[in-house]
This record gives structure tokens, sequence and C-alpha cells, in this order.
């Protein structure tokens, strides 16, 4: 087998993107509380959790760590220009209302809050009536 030589290939910079508006998925769970940036387009630039910065067991659904994910996005979000964002929230953990107050409280500009969690109307078929 021949050795590659390294000395040859060129290494291209990884571009730092340029996006000026920027959609903020917020999904805060009893258990855990996820953050997502991504482009207007829908692709993901980051994505992070609270398990993924180190909190365990019962400090992953809390306020503080919500908003320690909350500031490693708003940072990736500085890193690529982002001015402007939108923010969809899903769920009823404890973490949404401390998230949300980062980004407000970060210079970017908000636009929308808005929530969709999936609620059910309609629903399934009820058991039956017991008979006695």
């Amino acid at each position: 087998m021949k050795k590659k030589n390294l000395k040859n290939t060129k290494l291209k910079k990884k571009e730092i993107k340029q996006i000026p508006k920027a959609i903020v998925n917020i999904f805060a769970s009893f258990n855990n509380t996820i953050m997502t940036l991504a482009d207007t387009n829908g692709n993901v630039i980051i994505t992070t959790s609270t398990g993924a910065l180190g909190f365990k067991g019962t400090k992953k659904p809390t306020p503080f760590a919500a908003s320690s994910v909350a500031s490693k996005i708003i940072d990736k979000a500085r890193e690529v220009n982002v001015s402007e964002v939108d923010i969809r929230v899903k769920g009823v953990g404890p973490g949404r209302d401390s998230a949300m107050r980062a980004f407000a409280s970060s210079g970017i500009t908000v636009n929308l809050i808005k929530d969709v969690t999936p609620i059910p109307h309609g629903g399934v078929r009820p058991k039956k009536p017991r008979r006695v």
C-alpha cells in the first residue's frame, strides 16, 4: 500500500456563513431542554441540549440549565452574524421561559415567539363502559 502524500493536499478553510435571520426551536420537556438554531430554510446550524452541556439527572430540566443552553446558541448565532430570530417553543418544561428570556436580553431582535406544542383535538376512542 502506498502512503498518501499529505503535504500536497490543499485544505480549504471552512467558510463562515452569513445568516441575517434564523429560527430557534426550543423543546422543553420535563426531563431535558433541547435547542436548535436553523436558517429560514430549515437547515440546522447548531443543536444542543442540557445533557450535552454536562448537566446530569435532576439538574437537566432546570431553568439555569436551559439558560446555559440558550447562551451557547446565542454565541453561535453571533458567529454567523444573526441579527433577528423567530422562536418556536414546544413542550411544557420548566426551561422554556428562561430560554426565551435569555434571547430577549441578548441583544438579538426577537420577531416572533410561537407556541407549537401539539394539542390533541378529538383524541382516541374511549373505553367501552364497564358492565357489572
